[in-house]
């Protein structure tokens, strides 16, 4: 897995999204902390409506962010947006009411809207290989889980120190440094010439991901890991600190396990996938988040709270690694259901639309949390989880394979993507994508 970052390319752009994930990790410890700070038990609430704000941005941004992006340098774009995002988590530790956590995060995730899928589509233009892209992802998603779970425990280290405003002066370096790394490179260019305007390129951009049958099912998989991810992000605070009356402290240590589980599927994901298709594999670790979520929830309504605690925790460290066995093969099915100049449109749609799902259950969780019980809370979450679930098992066809041989009888014989050096007509290879996989009669 290791070996992808002899490519100094990669490596630089890898270091850099583990800088600034660190710095961001260290922004949601934080941020947890100042909502309950001003708002005591109704936290949940305030972080919820928070989240809510930062998935509206995200939906409504990212695609159209995503079109315009095209037409700038894609270093000076990256660098630029870091830092602005630099600039406004500078203004978070002055905060002292909540209407102004929410400008802020509008702010914040403004930049990070249109930061994240060209970052993302960045990747497999530098990675053409399949197998240095698979670990390429791999090792993306052991640094979101590695944040998980060093970034809350160097905060709880540093909250007895220094205070947990000061935290956020790390999501200033992270973003700086990330930034610095980036101008250090030189990125290739999108590929293909885009002669069509942003708006039109968004919207082919949902067309692709929505015409096409296994991104339909990673969809409603999206569905099921923002059930389950909103019960993490949003309830665990409220869980550790006001219901089992425990520290700040002991909430690091929760989201560490939770990145801890997600860890260990990370690292073992490359060889699992080497043998096994990814729908299995995302399906049945799909299936498996919204079963741990009632296990919870039964706990909760039958155990003391007093030995709740390490219950939580494995629960905690189980949904990691179900959530981590999803979202690695993502990055492969969006890469394998486009062309590479459709890319960033494409990842730009799945970052629109799966954090739709998140601007579902992030209030959701936050507000129900807060009026209902947490065994409610749970079972109400695990709930969607299984719809999800179901969903995606019916739109991801059994039988979907990456590469299909086929014709296509009503294009003429001189057609580009018809015609062989002797221009004669033949059947040839292509990744699956929304041209090939949506007429009515099912033809490829």
């Amino acid at each position: 897995m290791l070996s992808v970052l002899a490519h100094r390319t990669y490596r630089h752009l890898f270091a850099a999204q583990v800088i600034a994930l660190f710095g961001t990790g260290l922004m949601t410890v934080a941020l947890a902390l100042l909502a309950y700070d001003l708002a005591g038990a109704d936290a949940g609430t305030v972080l919820g409506t928070a989240l809510a704000i930062k998935m509206i941005v995200y939906v409504t941004l990212s695609p159209v962010a995503a079109g315009f992006a095209s037409r700038f340098p894609r270093r000076t774009y990256l660098v630029v947006l870091d830092l602005v995002r630099a600039g406004t988590a500078l203004a978070l530790p002055f905060v002292d009411a909540v209407w102004q956590i929410y400008v802020l995060i509008a702010l914040l995730q403004s930049a990070s809207a249109a930061f994240t899928p060209a970052f993302q589509a960045t990747i497999p233009d530098i990675l053409p290989e399949e197998e240095d892209y698979t670990n390429a992802l791999s090792l993306s998603r052991m640094a979101y889980d590695l944040e998980n779970l060093l970034s809350p425990m160097i905060a709880a280290a540093l909250i007895g120190l220094v205070g947990f405003h000061w935290l956020f002066s790390g999501t200033v370096a992270g973003f700086l440094l990330s930034a610095l790394l980036v101008v250090s490179v030189t990125l290739p260019s999108p590929k293909g010439v885009q002669t069509a305007s942003p708006f039109k390129r968004t919207i082919n951009g949902m067309k692709i991901y929505l015409r096409t049958p296994r991104l339909r099912g990673l969809l409603a998989l999206n569905l099921t890991i923002a059930s389950s991810g909103a019960i993490v992000i949003v309830n665990t605070i409220v869980i550790v600190k006001s219901y089992l009356g425990l520290t700040d402290a002991d909430l690091a240590l929760a989201m560490a396990a939770y990145g801890g589980g997600s860890m260990v599927m990370a690292i073992a994901l490359p060889r699992l996938l080497s043998n096994l298709n990814d729908r299995p594999v995302m399906l049945i670790a799909a299936a498996s988040l919204p079963l741990w979520l009632l296990c919870f929830a039964m706990l909760v309504a039958s155990v003391a709270k007093t030995e709740l605690w390490p219950l939580l925790l494995g629960t905690w460290f189980l949904m990691g690694i179900g959530t981590s066995a999803v979202l690695v093969p993502s990055g492969r099915l969006l890469r394998n259901s486009a062309h590479a100049e459709d890319r960033p449109m494409v990842f730009a749609a799945q970052f629109a639309l799966s954090h739709g799902c998140w601007l579902i259950t992030y209030p959701l969780a936050g507000w129900l949390g807060s009026v209902a019980s947490l065994s409610t809370t749970l079972v109400t979450l695990a709930g969607i989880a299984v719809v999800g679930v179901l969903s995606a098992a019916r739109l991801w066809p059994a039988g979907d394979k990456k590469v299909l041989y086929h014709e296509h009888p009503e294009l003429p014989r001189d057609h580009p993507h018809l015609a062989n050096a002797s221009g004669k007509r033949h059947a040839h290879p292509f990744v699956i994508d929304s041209l090939h996989a949506t007429w009515p009669d099912g033809r490829l």
